[in-house]
């Protein structure tokens, strides 16, 4: 039984901010906070106190509320230590592979470059939940501002090497927009199909499109599936390395 309430705080065009609050132990957190006041409003609505924010990367549509936060509340601010200099208010750097208990469960860092050089993705495996910042969205994946084609591969690989039933939660309503992408690549992907008309549901009705699942993204976010097949063939690239076929994908999501 999960001991988290996870709420999504939608701001900005397409941001998500996560709120995660810990029903036994009353921690609460929040991931990449962009704006500090919606965070403060549900948070006197619900009459929680801040404990810890998480950073994913050091981009200010995910760390511009962590002064205010923190000044208001005290709440000790976690990310990758590679990035404290960018980093506002950072408390608890950590590596890939670290681990930080938050409530009474346990966040594991997952170093993820691609996007960024030192982004975090945060996995809980108590919970199966994954905190996938800009490195890996539902039916998409993130830019590459700073790391290699190759790095955001290895990066994508490890993230859906994960169990399968892991719940997504990404940092943008990008779902739509994805799917529209992913069926110029694999239009006879029945996974893809259904996730797409979901989506278009969700969406019709104002809803967000998140949580998926890795096993959902495996079967139809193109992103990760630059070694099978069907995606190669679709490119004309059967003889190329997976990381190569991701490279041309991601060019062409560059451009779509």
């Amino acid at each position: 039984m999960p001991r988290l309430d996870i709420d999504l705080i939608p701001v900005l065009r397409d941001n998500y901010i996560h709120l995660l609050h810990d029903r036994e132990t009353g921690a609460t957190a929040v991931v990449d906070p962009a704006l500090a006041e919606p965070v403060e409003a549900l948070l006197a609505q619900r009459g929680w106190t801040l404990t810890h924010i998480f950073n994913t990367h050091h981009h200010d549509d995910h760390t511009g509320g962590n002064l205010r936060l923190k000044a208001a509340t005290g709440c000790r601010i976690v990310g990758a230590g590679a990035d404290a200099q960018r980093l506002p208010g950072l408390d608890i750097p950590l590596e890939d592979g670290d681990a930080v208990v938050f409530g009474g469960t346990t966040l594991q860092a997952i170093a993820t470059p691609g996007h960024t050089l030192g982004h975090l993705c945060y996995w809980l495996p108590e919970e199966q939940t994954l905190f996938s910042g800009d490195t890996l969205f539902s039916l998409g994946c993130g830019r590459l501002f700073e790391g290699s084609a190759a790095q955001m591969w290895a990066s994508l690989s490890r993230l859906a090497a994960l169990p399968g039933a892991t719940r997504l939660y990404c940092a943008h309503e990008y779902t739509q927009s994805n799917a529209a992408f992913a069926r110029t690549i694999e239009p006879g992907n029945t996974a893809l199909a259904e996730r797409c008309a979901e989506v278009e549901a969700l969406r019709a009705q104002g809803l967000p499109t998140l949580p998926s699942t890795l096993a959902r993204e495996v079967a139809a976010n193109p992103f990760l599936r630059a070694d099978q097949p069907a995606i190669r063939r679709a490119l004309g690239l059967d003889q190329t390395p997976a990381a190569g076929v991701f490279a041309e994908l991601r060019r062409r999501k560059d451009v779509f």
